[in-house]
């Protein structure tokens, strides 16, 4: 952006919004500001509620980091917003942010890129309540929804279809269970940055991933280079599939036993999380990059018409 000739640009953070996972981004959003104002930006933090338009046009900022998870802040919207208002703003930008933000959808893009993902479909909740749609082991969840928010795991000895809160949407995703060791890639601009092994005990949920001592992170993963190298591979070309810019971190299942046919993506974010032991920097810090830095080149990063 050619952006540091000028003194201190003035970054505003987005944090905290309406969505499921408001308080994850509240605590990202405060990271990524403490962290841009070590690196010397004129930071202010927005928790992005219904006159975000005009804080924005009070605030009047260079550029918008964009710390929102979830619905309005990760599927497309507030960066629709951010185009309207020419502000140049971080991570991706409204097509591949909405298709991301569709399990469905973005599988369909991973398969036409020829990447590896588990036979899913969508189905009213009503159906997946009252009998099985496809036959078990396998997994309903949220088809637009964030951060393991209301999973279902229904296991091959189960007794009958999924019992889903009524917070479920009313279509909602259901796909093969993938088997295996959870790994994810970070991918910065365009290169892949790293596996990491994520090992938690039982299911990786919404507590695993956010709360002290839930999932313990291994980085570089101990597995063959071959799947390393996959997974790298895999993770950079769902990123350019989708459409996808500055950071986005990919998912992945290995069932050890299959080899490299066992390696299963299971989606894209383009919301990564960011607090210093998210798994995103943690891989940027693996290579050498502070989380000061890597905010700041996220910023360096932005801008309109991504």
């Amino acid at each position: 952006m050619g952006m540091s000739s000028r003194t201190s640009p003035k970054v505003a953070v987005l944090m905290g919004g309406p969505s499921a996972e408001r308080e994850v981004s509240l605590t990202s959003g405060r990271e990524c500001a403490t962290a841009l104002r070590d690196a010397g930006y004129n930071v202010v933090e927005v928790d992005a509620g219904l006159d975000l338009v005009a804080r924005l046009n009070e605030i009047k900022p260079d550029v918008c980091f964009n710390a929102l998870h979830g619905r309005w802040g990760e599927d497309g919207c507030v960066q629709g917003m951010l185009e309207w208002l020419g502000i140049p703003y971080t991570h991706s930008g409204v097509l591949a942010s909405a298709l991301a933000m569709d399990k469905q959808r973005s599988k369909d893009v991973f398969r036409a890129a020829g990447l590896p993902v588990v036979e899913s479909l969508l189905a009213p909740r009503d159906e997946v309540k009252a009998r099985h749609v496809m036959p078990p082991p396998y997994v309903a969840k949220p088809n637009n929804e964030g951060s393991s928010v209301g999973i279902y795991i229904v296991h091959e000895a189960a007794n009958g279809p999924p019992q889903l809160s009524d917070d479920m949407p009313d279509t909602v995703m259901v796909e093969t269970y993938a088997p295996g060791r959870e790994m994810t890639t970070t991918v910065m601009g365009d290169r892949a940055l790293g596996v990491t092994d994520i090992i938690t005990d039982g299911w990786y949920d919404y507590d695993a991933k956010y709360k002290e001592g839930g999932s313990r992170h291994v980085i570089p993963a101990d597995i063959p280079q071959e799947i390393t190298d996959a997974c790298l591979d895999y993770a950079a070309r769902a990123h350019r599939a989708l459409g996808c810019r500055g950071v986005s971190r990919t998912d992945f299942r290995w069932d050890e036993a299959r080899g490299l046919e066992g390696l299963i993506l299971l989606e894209t974010n383009t919301q990564p999380g960011m607090t210093p032991t998210s798994l995103a920097p943690e891989q940027a810090a693996h290579l050498g990059m502070s989380f000061a830095e890597f905010c700041a080149w996220m910023v360096e990063d932005a801008s309109c018409n991504r």
